[in-house]
């Protein structure tokens, strides 16, 4: 076993170990430097001088304003004025959207506007990642099934990664009433909404000034799952000053921080002897934070160690968001007003009872036949019917096209998709049936939209 062999299999148990103590999934904190190790986006300094080199009103080369001005949201702030005088004039108005030459937006506008669309072009969709290295970290990553994504970066890759997650975007997560589940916290604004980018001096003004909220909204995060760092160096600012806010309450006795992972890119990770496991990050005030640190040029193995303790599997985020929302409301409004009514004693008795208080919430196994054929109530007619077809032979001609494209046949065997149900004693007594899941594939095959398919094989009831 090589050094580097060795080191993995150290920290991959590390990694499964803080999981399971902590009884629930990561928490990634995501990074420029991810996006560009998946599609070469372009880092906080590359980005300004892109914006430099594209602005004709822009008179001198990035490094000059590198030179001259101490800090990156100031330049930021001296590109957007000039981006301001370009687009109020005769050559450059033609090169920005009529509704952004309202009286009423901000100076930066036309800048940002810029950087969205930027982002929105180099962006690619999954389907479009050629080299295979890539493309299995990405499903790697996938399969960690965070409980939330934190990202600073601008481009929409993570909404690609993680299709059923539900952006917030900038000053959204203030203003949320609970901790949900199967959320990508874009803190830093999104290229959706060019408006809440935070690029300039002014920008950062403002979220210092709310960051200590959102680090209160963040700390039960922190404090209970397991927190991965990814894209970042240790210098940077924006993790710097998050954790800042909050090492006193995370810092264990020994000044180790044993649920935070810093995942640092080393291209000669796999020849070197000794690599570090903990990594010292210096905070505001001259304080400073202990947490572990894993060195690596590829990333498949972590992620995979990450997504091995994966609690509930191929379960629909927006389900548990939905749960977790209505509960929440429950319990602190409806309740307490008396807009519903609740029945206490067998409330009590279902908590006290073991799997009642899940029938309670109609959460059941699937092996009870009855919730195979709630999740499944479609023969192939009425999958047609759904796409607006009239006749079955052109939901079956969808099936096959994917079957074509990606050398699977959904019918041949239980899944996401579809399921064989045995209807008498002989074998050829079955029927096929369909979920809502395989009309919404079918319907993004149709339209030829970028889909995946989700094959794990199912086991059911006898029927």
């Amino acid at each position: 076993m090589t050094h580097y062999s060795e080191y993995q299999e150290k920290c991959s148990n590390v990694i499964r170990e803080v999981i399971s103590d902590r009884g629930c999934q990561p928490i990634l904190f995501v990074g420029s430097g991810l996006s560009k190790r998946f599609f070469d986006a372009p880092n906080w300094d590359e980005l300004l001088e892109h914006l430099c080199s594209t602005c004709p009103a822009i008179q001198y080369e990035y490094g000059y304003y590198k030179q001259k001005y101490e800090s990156m949201p100031q330049i930021g702030s001296i590109i957007a004025e000039h981006y301001r005088e370009w687009a109020w004039s005769k050559s450059g108005k033609k090169h920005f959207p009529a509704e952004l030459f309202g009286a009423d937006l901000p100076n930066d506008i036309y800048m940002k506007h810029a950087v969205a669309q930027h982002f929105n072009d180099i962006t690619p969709t999954l389907s479009k990642i050629r080299k295979v290295a890539v493309r299995k970290e990405i499903e790697a990553l996938r399969n960690i099934q965070p409980h939330a994504v934190i990202s600073t970066n601008y481009d929409q890759f993570l909404e690609h990664i993680f299709p059923d997650y539900e952006p917030i975007i900038g000053q959204q997560i203030l203003r949320a009433n609970y901790v949900s589940v199967g959320e990508i916290f874009k803190i830093h604004g999104c290229a959706t909404n060019p408006q809440s980018l935070v690029l300039t001096a002014e920008d950062y003004e403002d979220w210092t000034s709310k960051k200590k909220y959102l680090s209160a909204k963040l700390l039960t995060y922190f404090a209970e799952h397991p927190l991965v760092f990814l894209g970042y160096s240790g210098s940077d600012a924006n993790i710097r000053a998050i954790l800042s806010d909050i090492d006193e309450i995370l810092a264990e006795p020994d000044g180790l921080v044993s649920n935070l992972f810093f995942i640092r890119f080393n291209r000669n990770a796999e020849a070197a002897e000794n690599l570090p496991t903990e990594k010292l990050i210096e905070l505001q005030e001259g304080r400073s934070i202990r947490v572990r640190n894993i060195d690596a040029s590829n990333y498949e193995w972590i992620f995979n160690a990450l997504g091995t303790g994966a609690p509930i599997e191929h379960i629909n985020p927006k389900i548990l968001r939905a749960l977790l929302a209505r509960n929440y409301e429950l319990v602190r409004h409806d309740i307490p007003r008396k807009t519903v009514q609740i029945n206490f004693e067998t409330l009590e008795h279902a908590i006290n009872v073991e799997g009642q208080f899940a029938q309670l919430l109609g959460i059941s196994t699937l092996d009870n036949p009855s919730v195979f054929n709630a999740v499944y109530p479609f023969t192939l007619s009425g999958v047609a019917k759904e796409l607006g077809y009239s006749y079955w032979s052109h939901a079956d001609k969808l099936i096959k096209q994917i079957r074509d494209e990606r050398g699977v046949d959904i019918k041949s065997f239980d899944n996401k998709y579809h399921i064989t149900v045995k209807t008498g004693s002989s074998d050829t007594s079955v029927t096929q049936k369909y979920s809502q899941a395989c009309v919404d594939l079918l319907q993004a095959v149709r339209n030829g939209t970028e889909y995946t398919l989700d094959l794990t094989e199912l086991s059911g009831p006898d029927q």
